[in-house]
């Protein structure tokens, strides 16, 4: 799992053509806005999120977000252990995020 800033984060997914976008808050969350293309996987549901994260494909880039920062680790480092290698947390989350936002 690496830790990226804002500004690293976004410099490395717009020059990733593997990149997949997960936000792991909740719909409440995800509903007030989102940034474009992100794959919504809310971490607070434990079991499903587990079965959806196991179904992802391994060979992919994975930039995962949350509100500040905090469930996206943990996502990452869970991601780590079911065998995704590429798994970049957004330092700050949604709350520190300068690009684009979906509503």
């Amino acid at each position: 799992m690496a830790d990226l800033t804002q500004e690293q984060w976004s410099e490395q997914l717009k020059n990733d053509d593997n990149a997949v976008i997960i936000d792991v808050r909740t719909d409440a969350e995800f509903e007030e806005g989102y940034i474009p293309g992100a794959v919504q996987i809310d971490i607070y549901n434990g079991a499903e999120f587990l079965k959806r994260v196991k179904e992802l494909d391994t060979q992919k880039n994975y930039y995962v977000y949350c509100r500040s920062g905090g469930r996206s680790g943990q996502a990452c480092m869970l991601m780590n252990s079911i065998g995704i290698k590429n798994a970049y947390n957004l330092k700050g989350g949604i709350m520190e995020w300068d690009g684009e936002i979906t509503d």
